[in-house]
């Protein structure tokens, strides 16, 4: 650390921001789409997990403003990447859900993510890959809270 640099927080706060955000941005290098933007695909993969949703729905699901959310499903219709219904009970809404397309295509990112994922995997000793495993609740935790 620089003795310049001012610490305001935890020492591992910055080591585990930095490397999170290194897993991610190299898990991101593995993507099995390279015409759709990170949140287009984000947005697909949790129609694909939870089935039809309402705009605001996908939008507080995803952290996005609703005008985000707006420009990003027009985006994916226009792309064939989701379908637009009426909502069956109430008519002032509307449903998005993924294609069959969008699904293989959110699938296969998957696939293709966690091979990589697992590849790496493989290189820890017992010992890390179990120190990984007991922190994915943390984890998770942390990034929903």
């Amino acid at each position: 650390m620089s003795p310049h640099r001012r610490r305001t927080v935890p020492s591992n706060a910055s080591d585990l921001r930095i490397a999170v955000m290194r897993l991610a941005r190299r898990l991101r290098t593995e993507r099995a789409s390279d015409t759709l933007t990170p949140s287009q695909l984000a947005v697909l993969a949790t129609l694909v997990r939870e089935g039809p949703l309402c705009p605001g729905d996908l939008a507080a699901a995803e952290r996005v403003q609703p005008p985000s959310m707006t420009r990003i499903l027009n985006s994916l219709q226009n792309a064939g990447m989701v379908s637009r219904t009426k909502h069956p009970s109430d008519g002032r809404q509307v449903l998005y859900a993924a294609t069959g397309v969008a699904e293989e295509l959110v699938i296969r990112d998957r696939e293709r993510r966690d091979n990589w994922l697992s590849q790496r995997l493989q290189d820890l000793s017992p010992q890390e890959r179990a120190t990984l495993e007991a922190a994915i609740p943390v984890l998770n935790r942390l990034a929903l809270g």
